[in-house]
């Protein structure tokens, strides 16, 4: 890896910390490589392990989906990429899954410089996703502990609630596109003022949006 240390845990709304890394696919700039899309970086403890075994199939299963919303996938372990060539080709014998997308080989350097290293587990990491925008910027961070696997559809939701929201200027409720109030509406954003708290009733009963209540609004978009 290339570029001056300087540790700093990366937050939300930062931009994604420049990077080059040694992978499955050759050596990859991050967020260069990446301009213009969204990724979705994760991190796994360790290769050959049972949970982090399931995760890959399923990030595998879903991958064109991820594709379809533009947005690529990269995963990162403190292993040799000998290690990561091993694993998925153990993948594809035994699970007739075959990994298409890079993997990161770390000798903990990366991972220290985003904060993966779990504080328990010695050199392994956290099960953490990073989800980038096309600007590169930390749109969601999201940390799991070594013994809970992911929920790919739940990280596929929210890129697609990610994107929903820039395009359209809207929040999205719990649970959506299946929210137990409004079914897959997405939420206007609350008026911050006496005129626009007004407008927004008015906009409700010609049909623009849907209101409970002034602060409480809802639509549909395309």
């Amino acid at each position: 890896m290339e570029d001056s240390m300087d540790n700093k845990m990366p937050l939300l709304g930062d931009s994604f910390p420049e990077i080059t890394v040694q992978t499955t696919h050759g050596k990859v700039n991050i967020p260069g490589d990446f301009s213009g899309k969204w990724f979705l970086l994760f991190s796994h403890p360790a290769d050959f392990t049972p949970v982090c075994t399931t995760e890959f199939v399923s990030f595998q299963r879903h991958f064109e989906d991820f594709k379809s919303l533009g947005c690529e996938l990269i995963g990162l372990s403190v292993d040799q990429v000998f290690s990561h060539i091993k694993w998925i080709e153990w993948i594809k014998e035994k699970l007739d899954t075959e990994i298409e997308f890079p993997i990161i080989a770390d000798t903990g350097e990366v991972a220290s410089r985003l904060g993966l290293i779990h504080p328990a587990k010695g050199s392994n990491t956290v099960r953490a996703v990073f989800i980038v925008d096309p600007h590169g910027v930390n749109r969601a961070i999201v940390y799991y502990p070594p013994e809970i696997g992911r929920n790919v559809e739940e990280l596929l939701r929210v890129v697609k609630a990610l994107q929903t929201s820039d395009k359209h200027g809207v929040a999205t409720p719990a649970n959506w596109p299946n929210n137990e109030l409004f079914q897959d509406d997405v939420i206007v954003p609350p008026a911050t003022d006496v005129e626009t708290a007004q407008q927004r009733l008015k906009d409700a009963q010609s049909g623009h949006h849907e209101c409970v209540d002034w602060w409480l609004c809802h639509k549909k978009v395309k």
